[in-house]
């Protein structure tokens, strides 16, 4: 090769690495994002976290996903770690909103961004929160199941975890729908935590209490799958489950005809959404404050659309 080739193909290879460090300069590019989650037990969060990696992947973003185990303790210990980690923000799917607290505080005051999904956090200062609208999502449950048992029966509801936001707002809009029917009676109603092992049981031991239930309302599709287990032949015959989040094995079960409905979520969306506002606060950008990812009501005739 000449000289002047040489020269011509250096300079090429100068102007190419200065080009890309100036894109890498605008992106997010090798921004430390820590994505603290309640758990990875429950199929939702595995879709949030790879919904997440996946758009960190894509804007160059090192994300150290963390995992509380449903242990309000574990994760204020994560959340603190995180500080000393040299992360940039943190993302935070809170086991429970109030506990959570101290540790988003002292992140505020580390100078540590914090954006919250799915739950966020009852203090501190947040600086974006993406989550599906669970009081609307409540109240379709609610309207669905209605219109499921013809507007009157007894009926029974398995809360998530308590002190968490998405238990409290599902169960709030739940309630304000359900209100709406005077025929229909809650008859009763205890948490199992999101957990399908825990639905299995509560429901066993409720179905006992109230056997001429019509129907059950459980906060997550984990819970309504394990109230179906215990309801045996008698789910989506006798008595009709709603459950919330759309997960596979939630939608299947709909498919299937073993549950009425589910109140489907988009898990991979509101993970991916909140690494784009993390993404902002890297650049030094404004994230938005609430970011609204929709839900709807999913039953057999169009859960089609959601496989």
């Amino acid at each position: 090769m000449s000289f002047a080739r040489k020269a011509t193909a250096i300079v090429a290879a100068t102007a190419m690495t200065l080009s890309l460090s100036a894109c890498n300069r605008d992106s997010a590019d090798e921004g430390a994002v820590t994505l603290a989650l309640s758990t990875q037990t429950n199929p939702f969060f595995v879709q949030l976290r790879d919904g997440a990696q996946e758009k960190a992947d894509e804007l160059g973003i090192a994300l150290n996903v963390q995992d509380a185990s449903d242990d309000a303790a574990t994760q204020i210990d994560q959340l603190n770690n995180a500080i000393t980690s040299g992360t940039d923000a943190v993302i935070v799917n809170p086991t429970d909103s109030d506990a959570v607290v101290p540790a988003v505080e002292a992140l505020n005051n580390a100078s540590i961004p914090v954006i919250a999904v799915d739950r966020s956090s009852n203090g501190g200062d947040v600086a974006s929160f993406i989550s599906s609208d669970n009081v609307a999502g409540g109240k379709q449950a609610a309207d669905e199941l209605a219109k499921a048992i013809g507007e009157e029966g007894e009926i029974l509801i398995l809360q998530g975890i308590a002190g968490s936001s998405a238990s409290r707002d599902r169960g709030k809009g739940f309630k304000e729908g359900i209100a709406n029917y005077p025929n229909i009676k809650v008859v009763g109603e205890q948490t199992a935590n999101f957990d399908r092992t825990e639905g299995l049981n509560v429901a066993t031991n409720l179905l006992q209490a109230y056997p001429n239930v019509k129907a059950i309302f459980a906060e997550n599709d984990e819970m309504a799958l394990g109230a179906i287990e215990a309801l045996g032949d008698r789910a989506g015959k006798d008595v009709k489950v709603i459950g919330f989040d759309g997960t596979t094995d939630g939608l299947k079960a709909v498919t299937d005809g073993r549950m009425h409905a589910t109140i489907a979520q988009q898990p991979g969306e509101l993970g991916a959404r909140a690494v784009e506002e993390a993404a902002k606060l890297l650049r030094d950008e404004d994230a938005t404050a609430i970011v609204p990812v929709d839900v709807v009501t999913v039953t057999k005739e169009n859960v089609g659309d959601f496989e």
